[in-house]
């Protein structure tokens, strides 16, 4: 069935602090997410789907994205491409304390296609936002990324990170493709297949039956 969507690309927080700063993303390689980034905002702006490119913004003392410093700059890779609009946050939703929400409202979206950084951080926070306001959602892992981590509660790898958000957004959140995935969707006009709980349960379960 051809799809009607009327889609938006948000690029999250595409910044030097991922790529040469204090929280540089590990999996997938930021080289091979960047390069994805890039072939997305290019096949939008030619589609003509607008794109909101948003920026972390942290106080000029903090640790990371502190406004002014080289780790808060957009990628130039980002930076030089089109974008239709550009939202400063200062929490992880690209729609917390933004215009973002309105903007697209104003552009008459129903769905979005989220990429950037991080994953399980920023992305996800959006994804989820943007789920909760009755929007469709597009997760696209291969042009995002994560870090790893080691806190009290235990140790995740940037990989598994990375591999369960992507599985939990697709249990209901989002449609989850890959750039070339996402790029012949735009092509066909096809919908792309979303989950739900259930399913993603049961073909869980299903997997461990035939494993034992």
């Amino acid at each position: 069935m051809a799809d009607q969507s009327r889609r938006a690309l948000i690029v999250v927080d595409v910044q030097n602090e991922y790529f040469t700063g204090n929280l540089q993303i590990e999996y997938p390689p930021s080289s091979h997410s960047l390069a994805n980034i890039a072939r997305i905002m290019d096949a939008a702006t030619a589609a003509g789907i607008p794109v909101a490119v948003i920026q972390q913004d942290s106080p000029a003392d903090g640790p990371a994205f502190a406004v002014g410093s080289d780790g808060w700059q957009l990628h130039a890779e980002v930076e030089r491409r089109h974008r239709d609009a550009l939202f400063h946050k200062p929490l992880p939703s690209a729609f917390s304390d933004t215009g973002l929400g309105e903007w697209l409202a104003q552009h008459k979206v129903d769905t979005v296609t989220v990429i950037g950084y991080m994953s399980h951080n920023c992305d996800d926070t959006t994804i989820k936002h943007a789920f909760d306001r009755g929007l469709e959602v597009e997760f696209i892992p291969d042009a995002a990324g994560a870090v790893s981590y080691a806190n009290r509660a235990g140790h995740a790898s940037a990989e598994e990170i990375h591999r369960v958000f992507s599985v939990v957004q697709q249990s209901r959140f989002a449609a989850v493709l890959d750039t070339d995935e996402w790029l012949q969707l735009l092509a066909s006009g096809e919908k792309p297949e979303r989950g739900n709980i259930l399913d993603s349960y049961r073909q869980a379960q299903a997997r461990r039956s035939k494993a034992a």
